[in-house]
């Protein structure tokens, strides 16, 4: 089953499914990837989180209901899966602009939302550096936080500023950001800011306030340097790797650490290099 199929049915999965109390491992598991993983690359390829994505979907729905029926709002908001009118309305009302009274007045205008339909379209051809490379276990000197998938992408820059605003870079240098695998069914993973360091070198007693050692694990990696300043150019990079190396690679993604590797240098120069490391395994 091609990469382009497996996202389409879970995609597919979601709309039979809208109504019901979907997980994001379930949905996942439909396109045979990590629900974190799932998460990255459907907000990367549709610029929407899966909880954006279905949240507009059962809004849009809701939106048709109230205007075609005498349904009492109590019961349409449940069926939707809001716990309450308020809660509902509030929601109703900034998707469709309008409260669920108004959507049924005469000529009120409402939003549609259609469900995504994935589609290959050929833009020109497109040369990606990669390599696959065997690594063996190595260890971080590291600062950790947890993130929400919904709002990482917002909440992780500001940990990086954080990271050099109090100093942390000058106990262990900001060379990796780290991506470490979720717990199975958790909405949240924890990203990692740090080092390589010799655990030997440094006893228990010794790791600084506030910070822990990862112990990467070996594995096959895929590697793709990228150049240009931060963070435009290596957001864009997992966007084709994702979108264009990924469906025609022969690879496919295994649960682990996704490492993003920087060079000492100006982050906002054009000539600045960086890395990404995809943990992978050949397709079988």
């Amino acid at each position: 089953m091609d990469w382009i199929t497996r996202l389409q049915n879970s995609i597919d999965h979601i709309e039979k499914h809208l109504l019901d109390d979907l997980s994001i491992d379930e949905v996942a598991e439909t396109a045979f990837v990590s629900s974190f993983h799932y998460q990255r690359i459907f907000s990367l390829l549709t610029g929407m989180t899966i909880g954006e994505y279905i949240r507009k979907r059962r809004l849009a729905k809701a939106g048709q209901e109230i205007s075609a029926s005498d349904g009492k709002v109590i019961d349409i908001a449940l069926k939707y899966g809001y716990d309450s009118p308020e809660s509902f309305s509030k929601a109703f009302n900034r998707f469709h602009g309008i409260s669920p009274a108004a959507a049924r007045l005469a000529g009120a205008s409402l939003k549609s939302f259609s469900p995504l339909v994935l589609k290959i379209t050929i833009e020109g051809g497109l040369t990606m550096d990669y390599r696959i490379e065997n690594k063996q276990s190595f260890k971080v000197l590291a600062i950790s936080r947890i993130f929400s998938a919904e709002t990482s992408s917002a909440e992780i820059p500001k940990f990086w500023d954080e990271f050099f605003r109090k100093g942390h870079n000058k106990v262990s240098c900001g060379r990796f950001g780290i991506c470490c695998p979720p717990e199975k069914g958790s909405k949240e993973f924890r990203y990692s800011i740090g080092n390589y360091v010799n655990e030997s070198s440094v006893k228990p007693a010794e790791i600084p306030a506030g910070f822990e050692i990862l112990d990467i694990p070996a594995g096959t990696w895929a590697v793709f340097p990228c150049v240009g300043p931060m963070p435009d150019s290596i957001q864009n990079l997992w966007k084709q790797i994702y979108s264009q190396w990924l469906p025609t690679s022969g690879y496919e993604i295994v649960p682990g650490y996704d490492i993003e590797h920087y060079s000492a240098g100006d982050v906002a120069s054009p000539d600045y290099k960086s890395e990404i490391w995809l943990p992978v395994r050949k397709k079988q």
